[in-house]
């Protein structure tokens, strides 16, 4: 009935022997479908091996945090693996203004590192066809989504972007749905602080956002603090269903058309 739009089950957070469980709880609470995303090389097999799952795709990409690991043509080989059939989408990428430069970095070199990664997967998506899930943060204010959605204006005509993990404005986000792109919503929407966000998910029409957990990471109320899974989407989603004044029947059919149309899902997976 829902899809987790973003979840990371390679993460250490769960456990070899706990990820066939974690799938099994996510199907029984109603979530049909996951993508699983790789944030650096190392993280991509494994979520491979587990987009093998017939419920689970995959997404390939460098975070902006783990560009400085990365080896500089981490992107090409990213491209030999966009035609996988398990693959579904390019990301994790974007840029992090939150986390300081690691030690041996400046803070201008590490931004210009991770804008070259994310304007080169902006590149292997156009290549590839397929579309790409974006990252921002920042300490304060909103440099980091601005940078990216100006690097976004420049594929939107050959790309679709998410910008997953949606915790801002509604300005942002009509920005991104002018442009063509979706914004995601996750366990951030639930906090009892989320007054911004809340006015976003209210003003965003039907099949201009997804839903997501984040897992493990954000778990939404009553559970903040605990580890997060793909289980949890549906508290986002009834929580989003209730803002927008839409049945969760309602709220599932467009989140789940615009989430099969943007990871060009089989229909008859949903």
């Amino acid at each position: 009935m829902i899809t987790d739009t973003h979840c990371h089950l390679a993460s250490a957070r769960f456990a070899d022997d706990e990820r066939a469980e974690i799938i099994r709880r996510a199907l029984e609470a109603g979530v049909s479908r996951m993508v699983t995303l790789a944030t650096c090389m190392d993280d991509i097999a494994p979520n491979l091996k587990l987009a093998e799952h017939p419920c689970v795709m995959a997404a390939i990409g460098i975070h902006p945090c783990a560009v400085h690991h990365a080896p500089d043509d981490a992107v090409e080989h990213l491209a030999a693996l966009a035609g996988d059939p398990r693959v579904c989408a390019i990301g994790e990428t974007g840029l992090d203004y939150f986390h300081p430069a690691p030690e041996g970095w400046s803070e201008s070199n590490y931004r210009k590192r991770q804008s070259d990664f994310l304007i080169r997967h902006f590149e292997l998506a156009a290549s590839s066809g397929l579309n790409i899930v974006i990252h921002t943060r920042d300490r304060e204010g909103r440099e980091s989504f601005e940078d990216a959605l100006a690097i976004y204006a420049r594929f939107a005509d050959r790309v679709c972007a998410v910008f997953h993990c949606f915790v801002s404005e509604w300005d942002l986000a009509e920005k991104v749905i002018t442009l063509g792109g979706l914004v995601s919503f996750g366990g951030v929407a639930t906090f009892r602080n989320a007054g911004l966000v809340e006015e976003a998910v209210k003003r965003c029409p039907p099949g201009s956002f997804m839903l997501e957990t984040d897992a493990p990471y954000l778990a939404p109320e009553p559970l903040r603090g605990k580890r997060n899974e793909p289980a949890f989407a549906m508290r986002v989603a009834e929580t989003v269903a209730a803002l927008r004044g839409e049945t969760l029947e309602q709220l599932a059919a467009h989140t789940e058309a615009a989430a099969t149309k943007f990871f060009r899902w089989p229909d008859d997976s949903a």
